[in-house]
Order: structure tokens, then sequence, then C-alpha cells
């Protein structure tokens, strides 16, 4: 889904909510108090047509893998749906669920062994948006006055993250990323998130909505 591109009034530093649009929050908000992710995300009631991969992912990093192993198991008792076991591999150990709501979390450390039990720490949330063109959409949000943080050519960008901003913005080729999180790639609809910033609403080049934080819900 593409939309126009509307004028800003003020520049996005960093991403001051995330807000996820649901069929039924109150289900939803239950779901995610159990997972242990309910005070980073807001809630926003919503029917909007939305079918396959929705052109994201929010990521946990985490210590060690006894902690994905507890994020992984409680989002399982609380109704989701496993899209990628955890496992090692050569950058770590994690895994992939999908939320009842559709919305896909990753899970991951880079350490592949335990120094200690598992604990419910969070050390960095990380939204990826999957993107047609990388170094567009880069080019796009550092006019919005996002800082890049990381950046591998037209593969991956990452922005850092300013003030207490629990989440940290990212950019990933819609395919790689679909691939990586175990799902088709094709999509259509709504994306069914919304991002909160300091400017004022638009949308970027892949039709992701960012809107005023004061105009979120929670």
């Amino acid at each position: 889904m593409v939309m126009a591109t509307t004028a800003v009034t003020a520049s996005v530093t960093s991403v001051s909510s995330v807000t996820l649009e649901v069929a039924d929050p109150d289900t939803a908000r239950r779901f995610y108090t159990a997972f242990g992710v309910n005070e980073h995300i807001r809630l926003r009631a919503s029917e909007a047509p939305s079918t396959g991969f929705r052109g994201f992912t929010l990521a946990l990093t985490v210590s060690r893998p006894s902690t994905v192993d507890s994020f992984l198991g409680s989002a399982v008792d609380a109704g989701a749906t496993v899209l990628k076991p955890a496992a090692k591999s050569l950058w770590g150990y994690g895994g992939v669920v999908r939320a009842p709501d559709g919305t896909i979390w990753k899970i991951a450390t880079s350490a592949k062994k335990d120094t200690g039990p598992a604990t419910r720490e969070i050390d960095e949330i990380v939204l990826l948006l999957g993107v047609e063109d990388v170094k567009a959409s880069k080019q796009f949000y550092v006019a919005q006055g996002l800082t890049v943080g990381k950046s591998f050519g037209g593969k991956y960008a990452e922005f850092a993250s300013g003030g207490s901003s629990p989440v940290k913005l990212a950019l990933y080729k819609r395919r790689g990323l679909a691939k990586d999180l175990g799902v088709d790639a094709e999509g259509t609809g709504s994306h069914r998130v919304v991002l909160g910033g300091t400017a004022g609403s638009f949308s970027d080049p892949d039709g992701f909505a960012w809107e005023s934080t004061a105009a979120s819900v929670s």
C-alpha cells in the first residue's frame, strides 16, 4: 500500500510510540500483558482490511537464550502462533511468533549460551519496516529529521533512537524481512501499525503512517 506523502511541520527525531490497530483491543491487551510487552505499545480498535504479511515486525533483543525462551513461551501460552521455533544460528539464538491480532514478533539474543537464569528484561525493541527501496526510504526519513545509526547499502538501515524512546526504527527489504520471519512476502491492505512522532501526520513511501504523538490512543 503506497500513500501520498504530506508536508510535516516539525522534524521526527525518534519513534515516540507504536500503536497497533487491532479488531479487539481488550483481548489484545490481555495477550500483550501476558506476553510482557504491554508497556511498550499502544492499541487502537480498527477493522481496516489487511491480508497476508503486513510489512513489518517488532523485534525484542534480550540478553540470553533462556530469556528468549521465556518470552516465546509466554506468547504461545497466551495464544500466539509459532512461525519459527527458537533455534541457534550464526548470529545467536531466536524465534518468531505471530500474535492473535496478526502482528509478528521476533525475540532474539546474540548470545548462544546462557550465563544465568531467564529474566524478563528487554534490552532493545526494534520496529523493522519492510520496504521496497531501503536507500530511498532512508533518504526520506533523514529528510524528516532522523539520524542514521547503521547502514548496509540497500539492504538495511537503522536509525538512532532519541531521548527516552523505547523503540528504535529500522528498514529492511520487504522480501528479505518476510523470508527472515518465515512468511510469504505478499500482503494487501492496511499495515495495522501507526508510528507516533514529533511531526504532524504523514505517510512514508511504503504507506506506513505517522501521526503526532498527542493524537495516538492508549
